[in-house]
């Protein structure tokens, strides 16, 4: 089988830092080669993850390119898609798409006649006039939960062929990892809005009386001096994220209860997860995927978080991690997070969470979505 993964034309794959949809494509490639599927890897020139072949129609990621105005950039996503849609007219090999691209995947692919899957990443209240009336032969839809899907317009359900949760390398023989020790800190990792509720996190650290890492971007920002210069431009200012960290995160960042250490990838971010008593998801929406949920577990890390979205779903309460419906209540339960042992958190991510449970369920995937193509839903 060959596939068309398209990771789309905002960052490399991997990414140099935060980049969830690109991180599961980089997780997701390597095996499905080692499974035997030759892969065709649309996104930018500057990525560097092997593959069979590669298409690209920019040499360097656009991400920097969304804050600028709407009518500047709304040609890359079609300038991308573009160059995808004259790779597959030029030559019939490509037996599927694997697609990434937040809602443009699905007018791209609707009608050009070959099989598609497009995972869904993102939050499906959102294009509500795409979704609520979608339609094509085509393209099928997979969710990275169950409580994602449930909360999807009834046409885009229709196109639906189930779910696959997210999965990290780190998963890989977690079960016989040496345990790190724990030194005590609380980490929040994520990009910093609302949706993740870092404000709520930070108060909490204080008026619960335990000591927070914040660890992620502020809209494009991943270092302090960057943000900070930021908040000195008018313009950068208005940036929804920065907005949100100016006004309710940044007021409770001491710099000893609460810290923000911007972002940090590898090794680092490896350290700060599994030294940490807790994993802290404070959540005010209904998370679709959790990619920092299951990192968290692999690195022995216990979850304590609200009962939304896919965390019920990710974490077995009271034997992987501690949740709850009241806000108030997380502080409390991250006292407790020493009731949960580290050892039952990474032989779960071994269980559920490798590349390979992850390659094998969308290997099932793309043979439903291949028997399926070309009929009506």
């Amino acid at each position: 089988m060959k596939v068309l993964v398209n990771a789309g034309p905002w960052l490399p794959v991997p990414p140099r830092g935060y980049g969830g949809i690109e991180n599961v494509v980089a997780t997701l490639v390597p095996e499905l080669r080692r499974l035997g599927v030759r892969v065709v890897l649309a996104t930018v020139g500057e990525s560097r993850l092997p593959a069979d072949e590669h298409v690209s129609v920019f040499a360097e990621g656009q991400f920097a390119s969304l804050q600028r105005p709407y009518n500047q950039v709304c040609g890359i996503v079609p300038a991308h898609q573009h160059g995808v849609l004259r790779r597959l007219a030029e030559r019939d090999d490509i037996d599927l798409v694997h697609d990434h691209v937040e809602a443009a995947g699905l007018g791209t692919f609707g009608h050009a006649g070959r099989p598609a899957l497009q995972t869904l990443h993102w939050d499906l209240a959102k294009h509500p006039d795409l979704y609520g009336t979608y339609a094509s032969d085509w393209v099928r839809v997979n969710g990275v939960s169950a409580a994602q899907l449930a909360r999807a317009p009834q046409a885009l359900r229709r196109h639906s062929v189930g779910h696959v949760h997210l999965a990290t390398p780190l998963a890989d023989a977690a079960d016989r990892r040496p345990p790190a020790d724990k030194v005590g800190h609380v980490v929040v990792l994520g990009r910093i809005n609302p949706g993740k509720g870092q404000d709520l996190a930070a108060r909490l650290a204080h008026t619960a009386g335990f000591d927070l890492v914040l660890a992620g971007p502020v809209g494009p920002y991943h270092r302090p001096d960057d943000l900070a210069a930021a908040l000195a431009d008018p313009a950068a200012a208005q940036n929804p994220d920065v907005v949100f960290w100016r006004d309710r995160v940044a007021p409770h960042v001491d710099g000893a209860r609460v810290r923000w250490v911007g972002t940090v990838t590898g090794r680092d971010r490896d350290d700060l997860v599994a030294t940490a008593r807790a994993a802290l998801f404070p959540l005010r929406w209904e998370e679709p995927g959790g990619t920092a949920v299951v990192e968290s577990l692999a690195l022995g890390t216990p979850v304590i978080g609200i009962r939304r979205g896919c965390l019920p779903e990710l974490v077995e309460d009271g034997r992987t991690g501690l949740l709850t419906d009241d806000e108030e209540a997380l502080g409390e339960l991250v006292h407790k997070a020493g009731s949960v042992d580290p050892a039952q958190c990474r032989a779960e991510a071994a269980r559920r969470f490798t590349p390979a449970v992850m390659a094998t369920a969308y290997l099932r995937l793309y043979e439903r979505v291949r028997q399926e193509a070309g009929r009506p839903v």
